[in-house]
């Protein structure tokens, strides 16, 4: 930390088929079979012994490609402002993204991942295992995402991306 200011490095780049953020489906759901890799820099290769145990892992990532900041916006599935930290959206003031992808194998310090939703070429910041005892709640509420049904949810989550 500097003063008042955090400085994160990459750890590695994220590949995956999504090239137009327009195109991209949103959320990981929309994202069923897409596959993708992770290339970690060689220096962070040894972090990786036993994540290959995990059927799930997070991205943590900078949206490089979001070139705004807003404290209000309509996301994508709502006709209606809301505010940034209500939703998942890009514009964030620090454009920190995450996502949850289905970790399919480790090669060296090449992750292969489904179920992408991350734009190809995105810089990594870190990795972190979805652990079913700690991060599955039951009983929750989603705010403002409960009234929208999940037809409404896929018609839209999907955008315009054809395999």
């Amino acid at each position: 930390m500097h003063g008042d200011k955090f400085i994160f490095h990459p750890i590695g780049v994220i590949h995956s088929p999504h090239k137009v953020m327009s195109k991209t489906p949103i959320q990981p759901v929309f994202c069923n079979n897409i596959e993708g890799t992770v290339v970690l820099d060689a220096k962070y290769t040894d972090g990786l012994k036993d994540l290959q145990g995990f059927s799930y892992i997070y991205l943590f990532y900078y949206f490089h490609q979001s070139q705004k900041t807003c404290l209000r916006l309509k996301p994508y599935l709502s006709d209606q402002e809301r505010g940034i930290f209500a939703t998942r959206a890009p514009h964030r003031p620090n454009k920190l993204g995450m996502s949850l992808v289905r970790l399919i194998r480790i090669k060296d310090n090449i992750l292969h991942v489904k179920d992408i939703d991350i734009l190809n070429g995105t810089p990594l910041l870190d990795i972190k295992p979805y652990i079913q005892r700690f991060d599955s709640k039951k009983n929750t509420r989603s705010g403002w995402q409960d009234t929208i049904s999940d037809d409404a949810a896929s018609m839209r989550g999907l955008r315009d991306y054809k395999r």
